[in-house]
């Protein structure tokens, strides 16, 4: 979804003829897979930072056209609304320094970027929802000015055929109706993306999965919607509601969803995720690639359309060589960039543990236990209580501490991590864990220690994260 497109509507035939094209493309993918055509390069890894583009009361600020223009950073582009930004990262091999070269990098992008947020006199945040956002702002009107956007909005509802109802139970219940998909824009994320050997994608793929409750509870930032309080890291049930469409046979209702944590393990093969996705969702955006020199250009647009929390992608190497990327989705923003490279560093150490682990012992646990401690710890955050490949239930932030924190620098160092790195940025998750302080229990304590006062705490929120100390440091 991050390429554009030429338009934003389209006729019968356009499905038609794209499924086509999908249907040769997922073919000869598969063809490729089988002769081991893919590459196998080292692990490569990246990120993309999503933020949050605000204004002096600490709303919203729906600029990011004029921003973009004149910040020219080809690392920083639109996302769906006007007031969200997303910055990426330049592919980095991910041995020796890797971690500081990507510290390195995403800093300085983000340095840039927040001086000039000043001069139009908004701010950068890094948050995964926005506390002061209001509900009113979610509008077409805010939507960013690109086809891409456009067309998924209609199609999403085209396919609804009903509005969005978003209801979520946590500490609150929220519950309302919304009638495009600019929903989506009330989450910010990070996603890390890592290249794989094509021989042990699936292996990687499924270690993410099963690294996936840790992760979505260590770096929790988002318990507040529309001024209600509602799970640790709510932009879960909201990404997944704001473009709840089904597969085949059931539209809205289908028993495959676009947005999810997935429908099993990969068992023998990465393909095995394209595959679903050829036979189980329906062509959203139809667009004529024929003239596009990029091979399995109709792949990676329908791929892009469908939103699991752990997504493999198909990319090329410098040469042309077809590779494997595995883009770990449920990460929060933020709330610094020490934060999110630890956060990045624990997610490569711990998926690289898991994986030697499974190559050798096979897979610790069921699918359906995986994805029940995934909405575990989304909902309850480092308090909540998992069960792990023991078979025993343990506290997550004990679990982390203990055990998955040891896997990680075992991880990292396998991969020829620097030592240095590994102790600075497994400390910084360590202290987050050991405190219990993530950003998302930094906001509640702050709501209800201070003052209901959601403008207040994301003032000084903003104001902790510009210092740059990591968020088990902050004080109330």
């Amino acid at each position: 979804m991050g390429q554009e497109i030429a338009k934003a509507h389209f006729k019968a035939a356009d499905f038609e003829q794209f499924h086509q094209q999908l249907s040769c493309e997922t073919n000869l993918l598969k063809q490729m897979i089988m002769r081991g055509a893919c590459s196998t390069q080292s692990p490569v890894a990246g990120l993309e930072l999503e933020s949050w583009l605000i204004d002096r009361n600490m709303q919203a600020s729906a600029t990011n056209d004029d921003f973009l223009a004149s910040l020219a950073d080809p690392l920083a582009n639109a996302e769906l609304a006007k007031f969200n930004i997303e910055f990426n990262t330049h592919p980095l091999s991910l041995t020796g320094d890797g971690l500081e070269k990507l510290h390195t990098q995403l800093d300085a992008t983000w340095q840039r970027a927040a001086k000039h947020a000043e001069t139009m006199d908004t701010a950068l945040m890094m948050i995964g929802s926005l506390p002061t956002l209001r509900a009113t702002s979610l509008n077409t009107h805010n939507m960013s000015d690109l086809n891409r956007y456009r067309a998924l909005n209609e199609q999403i509802l085209a396919a609804r055929a009903k509005p969005i109802n978003l209801d979520i139970i946590g500490v609150e219940h929220l519950q309302f109706d919304h009638h495009d998909v600019m929903l989506e824009s009330a989450t910010t994320s990070l996603q890390l993306h890592t290249q794989i050997p094509l021989e042990i994608a699936h292996h990687y793929y499924n270690a993410s999965i099963i690294a996936s409750a840790a992760m979505v509870a260590i770096c929790a930032n988002s318990p507040y919607l529309f001024g209600k309080q509602l799970w640790q890291e709510s932009r879960i049930p909201l990404f997944e509601q704001a473009i709840e469409t089904g597969g085949y046979g059931g539209a809205a209702d289908g028993p495959l969803k676009r947005v999810s944590f997935g429908s099993c393990y990969a068992n023998k093969s990465i393909f095995e995720c394209f595959q679903e996705n050829l036979e189980h969702f329906p062509v959203l955006l139809p667009v004529n690639l024929q003239h596009d020199d990029t091979l399995f250009a109709h792949l990676k647009l329908h791929n892009g359309t469908i939103w699991r929390w752990n997504r493999p992608l198909l990319g090329e190497d410098p040469d042309g060589t077809p590779h494997i990327r595995i883009e770990h989705r449920s990460p929060a923003a933020g709330p610094t960039i020490i934060d999110t490279i630890a956060n990045a560093a624990f997610y490569f150490g711990l998926s690289k543990y898991l994986c030697d682990d499974i190559i050798a012992n096979g897979l610790p646990m069921p699918f359906t236990q995986a994805k029940d401690n995934f909405y575990q710890a989304a909902r309850h955050g480092l308090k909540g209580h998992i069960i792990w490949s023991d078979g025993q239930h343990h506290r997550i932030h004990t679990l982390i501490t203990n055990t998955l924190i040891p896997y990680a620098i075992s991880g990292l160092q396998s991969l020829g991590i620097n030592s240095v790195d590994i102790e600075k940025y497994m400390a910084v998750i360590k202290h987050r864990s050991e405190t219990q302080q993530t950003g998302s229990q930094w906001q509640q304590q702050f709501i209800q220690t201070h003052t209901t006062d959601f403008a207040t705490m994301t003032r000084q929120y903003l104001a902790h994260q510009q210092q740059g100390k990591p968020v088990s440091q902050w004080t109330l």
